[in-house]
């Protein structure tokens, strides 16, 4: 039997091959869309978009916290409960009767059962939801005690984990201060003006420079008292007694004297220190004086008998400024070495170190009313906190060597520098609202423009400035300057 396909000609065959339409296939955008729309259906659960959803998977994470550290304490004890009752009935009454809470009042009256007696971590906990609660809509977690969460704790919610209200930084406006002129220029040294100091009454006031003498000026006038002689060096520092007829004076000759203002002569001699003496200060309350220099130690004297009672070693390097306190620490140092050191008068031993700065501790400055201390160095001047010495703020001013410190009682900071500049900073915010160099003398050099000493007169109304020009400059505030009522307080 013949097959008829088998009769069929090869060329008929052929042609019917050739006619056949390739299958098309679907565009490449169509199968990656239906591809991602397929992937999205399977794998869009409400879990799985919870855990996508970083903020709601820290709210859940801050919500299983809370409730694994305070679920235990979520019920106060029956005794508790009742004691808050009547703590609470019994207030209540006393408000409404005007009358403040005593334990007699507390004990007689009754409880008040429909009082809410819960505490306010326990309100705060009882109005979290549990481990469960959340509302799951079309896959999206949403926790209810969002917003009540994020006003109780801050930024935890917001991924940070911790249960404490963090503290948020405060800005403190600055108190308006008039700015500050230049009233008066006193010649009549020889040397370098290195030390200044105001006696208490507010009628006079002593400098000491590199001419080797001690000039006594008239406040009011300007003009010369008395000269006193009797060091070889430069005298660096000078101190008036408030509660006797004493001046004291230091030198770069070793020598530390007590002058007898009723005779203008030396009546003592502290002698101990192996090097030159840069700085002395009075104990406000105690007849002793301290003083600071070049052989790295602060010598306790004691004023009467001369004797030295503590040799403070610990610096490494030259001391440059000492100050005395009624309040511990009673005794503070600046030194090269870059560290202040506060000292138990007592024992004669450091209380504490401050490492904060990084250049040589020039000038130490104690605030008249409040209990800290400004200290300048060359790279800031920082307010510091007694009695921890803890640090408080930076003054901002132009960067200088800091020579001197001043502080009066309006919380005006004074800060000069060995380049001339001068800056006036507010105490309690460290704003530095004015900033200016010394005008030197006519016939100095302008390298001549830096500032050694400072000092407030009694009043804090007058600023008294020894300089390398060899003048004394006084400065007041500007009376006619007006306050900015949009800046300041």
């Amino acid at each position: 039997m013949v097959n008829a396909k088998s009769k069929r000609p090869a060329a008929s065959i052929k042609d019917e091959e050739t006619t056949v339409a390739p299958p098309t296939l679907p565009a490449l955008d169509d199968l990656v869309t239906r591809s991602a729309k397929k992937t999205r259906i399977l794998f869009s659960t409400a879990y799985s978009q919870a855990a996508m959803d970083e903020q709601a998977s820290q709210r859940m994470k801050l919500t299983s916290k809370i409730h694994d550290e305070y679920d235990q304490v979520r019920t106060l004890p029956d005794a508790l409960v009742k004691q808050q009752k009547q703590a609470a009935a019994t207030r209540a009454k006393q408000l409404k009767a005007g009358k403040k809470t005593t334990a007699t009042t507390i004990e007689e009256h009754g409880v008040d059962e429909d009082t809410d007696m819960t505490t306010p971590v326990q309100q705060l906990i009882d109005t979290l939801p549990p481990k469960s609660t959340l509302d799951v809509n079309q896959g999206v977690v949403a926790l209810r005690t969002k917003d009540h969460i994020s006003d109780i704790f801050g930024d935890a919610s917001e991924g940070g984990g911790s249960l404490v209200r963090r503290a948020r930084a405060k800005t403190i406006r600055p108190v308006w201060h008039a700015p500050w002129k230049l009233m008066r220029v006193i010649s009549g040294h020889l040397g370098w003006v290195r030390a200044v100091a105001v006696e208490p009454g507010n009628k006079w006031f002593a400098t000491g420079a590199g001419d080797r003498t001690i000039k006594i000026w008239d406040m009011a006038s300007g003009t010369l008292k008395l000269s006193l002689t009797g060091h070889i060096s430069t005298v660096r520092g000078l101190a008036v007694s408030p509660r006797h007829p004493y001046l004291f004076s230091c030198g770069e000759d070793k020598m530390v004297k007590c002058w007898d203002l009723e005779q203008n002569k030396v009546i003592r001699h502290y002698h101990g220190h192996l090097s030159g003496v840069y700085s002395l200060s009075l104990h406000p309350t105690l007849d002793v004086l301290v003083t600071s220099g070049r052989d790295a130690t602060a010598r306790v004297w004691d004023m009467r008998t001369k004797q030295c009672v503590h040799t403070l070693t610990g610096h490494t390097s030259t001391v440059s400024d000492v100050k005395c306190q009624e309040a511990d620490p009673q005794v503070i140092t600046g030194s090269m070495d870059s560290t202040i050191r506060l000292w138990d008068l007592a024992a004669g031993k450091t209380m504490g170190v401050l490492t904060h700065h990084k250049k040589s501790v020039r000038a130490l400055a104690l605030h008249p009313t409040e209990f800290g201390f400004a200290s300048g160095s060359a790279d800031r001047v920082k307010g510091w906190k007694c009695p921890e010495g803890t640090f408080i703020q930076n003054f901002d001013r132009p960067q200088s060597i800091i020579n001197t410190l001043s502080v009066n009682a309006d919380g005006v900071v004074f800060s000069g520098g060995d380049d001339g500049s001068m800056g006036f900073n507010d105490w309690r915010s460290g704003y530095n609202f004015q900033s200016m160099g010394t005008t030197v003398q006519p016939g100095s050099l302008d390298a001549e423009a830096g500032i050694f000493c400072s000092t407030f007169d009694q009043t804090g109304l007058r600023l008294i400035t020894g300089e390398a020009d060899k003048t004394i400059k006084i400065y007041k505030e500007d009376d006619k300057a007006e306050k900015d009522e949009d800046f300041y307080q």
